[in-house]
């Protein structure tokens, strides 16, 4: 497969990321970048597609273009929208600002909903024959609560892939932290390989059945490829059952000269703050509970703009109102 993408791969780049196939009919997807600094392409990263039955490349992709967010694939650039708003580093601490201004937003807005007079049915259903004043506030109301729960989750997952120092210092309040990063993983600059001089690195196979022979059991999912002597592989296993059929995945640190296994990282094992934040990522994207996971956070980020709409809408009746009935007071001030 890599031999198959080494023959197609942009002059000058190297491989930096093996993902293999999420089903059947899916291809080898293998990240390339350009180190090449004579080149106008240099620190541009392209995926190279190969067909797992015949190891053919099947094609060719710029999905990274350095320090620019046009020329970018859709779905490159709708994720660099969500994620910073394509204005790197400085625009992902502003997401996560706005995204703890959100669960701020959600949880006041669960306050005005709470219905003091004990009335939990009327405040959980529409009111039937109402007009459009009143259907923009049961909207309003219904949409946010049914969706308040899905929405912290994932509101507050993604204030730690943007800000994951802040919300590790919150955790560590709580619970110590075996790595410091749920959505990067292990650090491989915490191990090195050992180096001989007269040892060869070994090949992506024997890194692979290195894997495999040690923990057999789950899917691989993705490589890490070693950029120089001092490097180590770093494998992920997803699927693992043996250890949670929701969020079950193994990570790994193995010697590129020895195919030593020098770190594994099993999900849901560490500490109650790293369970806590191995959660995040299956939360924010609805893996975590399969189609009906995926789809409440579908209907999560639905409900956003339907809550924004409604409530200015509201805001804007509420000022009508109030406009219209100053002149009265007013007058009745002056009687």
């Amino acid at each position: 497969m890599i031999a198959a993408a080494d023959s197609v791969r942009p002059e000058g780049s190297r491989i930096k990321n093996v993902y293999y196939p999420r089903h059947p009919e899916a291809a080898f997807k293998l990240l390339y970048y350009v180190k090449a600094p004579g080149q106008s392409d240099n620190g541009d990263g392209y995926y190279i597609f190969v067909d797992p039955y015949t190891a053919h490349a099947q094609g060719m992709q710029l999905w990274h273009p350095k320090g620019r967010y046009w020329g970018r694939p859709l779905v490159s650039f709708i994720m660099q929208l969500h994620w910073c708003l394509l204005l790197g580093k400085n625009g992902g601490v502003i997401v996560g600002i706005l995204a703890v201004l959100s669960i701020i937003s959600v949880l006041t807005g669960l306050i005005v909903w709470w219905p003091l007079t004990g009335k939990f049915r009327q405040a959980l259903t529409f009111k039937r024959h109402a007009g459009a004043v009143r259907f923009n506030f049961d909207l309003h109301k219904t949409v946010g609560f049914y969706s308040t729960i899905v929405l912290l989750a994932v509101l507050f997952s993604g204030v730690y892939f943007n800000l994951p120092a802040q919300v590790n210092t919150l955790v560590e309040l709580f619970s110590p932290l075996e790595r410091p990063n749920a959505w990067t993983g292990i650090d491989e600059a915490d191990y090195r390989p050992t180096v001989r001089h007269d040892e060869k690195p070994l090949d992506y196979a024997q890194i692979e059945a290195s894997v495999h022979r040690h923990y057999p059991l789950g899917k691989f999912w993705k490589l890490n490829a070693p950029q120089h002597e001092q490097d180590v592989y770093k494998v992920w296993k997803k699927d693992v059952s043996e250890i949670s059929p929701f969020i079950g995945y193994r990570e790994l640190i193995v010697d590129q000269y020895s195919g030593e296994i020098l770190k594994v990282y099993d999900s849901g094992t560490g500490s109650a703050g790293d369970i806590f934040l191995d959660w995040q990522w299956p939360l924010h994207s609805g893996h975590a509970f399969g189609w009906p996971g995926r789809i409440l956070v579908l209907l999560s980020g639905l409900a956003c703009p339907v809550l924004f709409g409604t409530g200015i809408i509201r805001w804007l009746q509420k000022r009508k109102a109030k406009s219209h009935r100053r002149p009265v007071v007013e007058t009745a001030a002056g009687r």
